[in-house]
């Protein structure tokens, strides 16, 4: 009896490894634009809510649908929380399994935080890690089965910043790219983002955590994105409530506008109300902004 209880013991958790999601260093070999420092790194559960805080050594989760056999789409999550944490579980997981369900591989970031005492500069470090992640996308394609040509990124707030940056500022890279692989993504899924970092509009912690409390005219027009979208931006999907009283919604309306403006495709759903972060159900509403999302993304062929 003893000898069956371990054996059936070692069967459970032998499975419970092979279903267990690994969380993978998202670069090889040393991180750019890094300072020598202590890993601070600080996890803790909140209402059930995994928040991820001081990050200076940025990984990768790769979640894999099951019985997928032609090459589908991938989308990199970027979970939120102001550049200072990141609500890896609300933001992150949910939405990876979500999308998994939908016949989407997900790649879920936890990407460097802002801090002068783990980087050279800053202001360009999450960037990085988001160029990053579309460039191991590309070059794994094959491996994880995906599309290259269909590698979407998803942002939630400050990640969503992160987002609509790495949407907007593709033509430079800020990582190594010897192979000069695009890292530019073939769409955006954009909620409740911040996008501009104008005084008029700014989320103040998370532009005071990227450019400092007292940045340039030129630093806050650098990283407003709504001031970089081109006719080679990729096709946006906005959601945002309209009495968000953290992030504004003209974040979201005018990175849209811009979008029209220049022809780029573009949908924007604006809940009536909800607030700031209400991750994958607004409780406040019975309509699914992933289901209205997921028709979006049929409509242009990603899936």
């Amino acid at each position: 009896m003893k000898k069956l209880f371990y054996c059936t013991l070692l069967f459970v958790t032998s499975m419970l490894k092979l279903n267990a999601q690994t969380e993978v260093l998202l670069y090889e070999g040393a991180i750019p634009n890094s300072k020598p420092a202590v890993n601070k790194e600080k996890s803790e559960i909140t209402d059930g809510n995994l928040r991820i805080s001081n990050i200076s050594v940025p990984t990768y989760t790769l979640y894999k649908p099951t019985n997928q056999s032609a090459k589908r789409a991938a989308i990199i999550i970027f979970p939120g929380g102001g550049y200072t944490i990141t609500s890896s579980t609300k933001e992150g997981v949910v939405f990876a399994k979500a999308l998994n369900e939908m016949g989407i591989t997900a790649i879920l970031i936890k990407y460097r935080m802002p801090n002068d005492t783990t980087m050279i500069n800053k202001e360009i470090g999450p960037l990085q890690d988001g160029q990053q992640a579309i460039l191991l996308a590309r070059e794994n394609a094959e491996k994880w089965n995906i599309d290259p040509n269909k590698i979407g990124i998803m942002g939630f707030s400050a990640g969503g910043h992160l987002a609509a940056t790495a949407g907007t500022h593709f033509m430079e890279s800020v990582i190594p790219n010897p192979n000069h692989i695009s890292v530019r993504p073939d769409f955006m899924v954009l909620a409740y983002p911040v996008i501009s970092l104008q005084d008029s509009l700014a989320h103040m912690g998370s532009r005071n955590n990227l450019l400092g409390k007292n940045p340039t005219q030129e630093k806050k027009d650098l990283y407003s994105n709504e001031l970089h979208v081109t006719n080679q931006t990729p096709p946006t999907f906005l959601v945002h409530s309209s009495d968000d009283a953290s992030v504004k919604v003209a974040n979201s309306i005018l990175f849209y506008q811009a979008l029209v403006a220049h022809h780029v495709k573009a949908e924007i759903h604006t809940f009536q109300n909800g607030g700031h972060g209400f991750g994958l159900i607004n409780k406040t509403s019975q309509d699914s902004w992933l289901d209205r999302c997921k028709f979006w993304m049929i409509s242009n062929g990603w899936l």
